[in-house]
């Protein structure tokens, strides 16, 4: 099913004020996390991280510039996630944890109240270049360990897909398939739940609910 959302008015101002606040100063992003920054972090190791890519590949089908942010379950199954295009200009990490946090409000609720985080989220950006780390890189992990924090999760794996294949930065793993090129695989016979949570075989790892604030539109899968 698809339906339609107009961007807020908050999400607008933030876009607007944080190109403006790039486009004036002329620097370079601050909202953002450096390689080191992001290994000192001790960022959990996703024990199949092929498993997941190739699920959330399957599901969404990501483009150039598109986001999947996902939330695991301590075994490793993914509960919800959400998928949309980068429409911001700027380079912000404030922008990009905007984002984030709103597609995790829209497809599962939060884990505020817990001592400590149980559910995890990882983040899978679809871009041109290779799985080198890039600025728009760290701007992205600055945005996602924001919104984890602002959701009651445990921050997770920062995912690079481009037409060489899928890298987990920070780690050195990565494969060949899926890329952004290749096609996706069949996902036949996974059942799902409302609210873009996962139902039926716990083997099969995949679920949807693609939401798009960024994007103005919503994917439930």
């Amino acid at each position: 099913m698809t339906f339609g959302f107009a961007p807020s008015a908050a999400a607008s101002a933030s876009d607007s004020l944080a190109a403006a606040a790039t486009t004036d100063t002329g620097r370079q992003p601050t909202r953002m996390l450096e390689p080191s920054e992001w290994s000192a972090a001790e960022i959990p190791l996703l024990r199949n991280p092929r498993e997941v890519v190739s699920g959330l590949h399957a599901r969404h089908r990501p483009t150039q510039a598109t986001a999947i942010v996902a939330v695991l379950d301590p075994e490793e199954r993914i509960r919800a996630s959400a998928s949309f295009a980068r429409r911001a200009s700027a380079v912000d990490g404030w922008v990009f944890r905007n984002a984030l946090l709103a597609q995790l409000r829209r497809v599962i609720p939060h884990d505020l109240r817990r001592r400590t985080p149980v559910r995890t989220a990882v983040l899978l950006y679809c871009r041109d270049g290779d799985g080198r780390w890039t600025q728009e890189d760290g701007a992205w992990m600055w945005g996602l360990r924001d919104a984890c924090t602002l959701h009651g999760l445990r921050c997770g794996a920062y995912i690079t897909l481009t037409r060489e294949g899928w890298q987990v930065l920070g780690e050195g793993r990565g494969g060949r398939r899926p890329s952004a090129g290749s096609p996706p695989e069949d996902l036949a016979g996974t059942a799902h739940a409302p609210g873009g949570t996962a139902a039926g075989d716990p083997r099969q790892l995949r679920t949807g609910g693609a939401a798009s604030e960024m994007s103005r539109r919503v994917a439930a899968r």
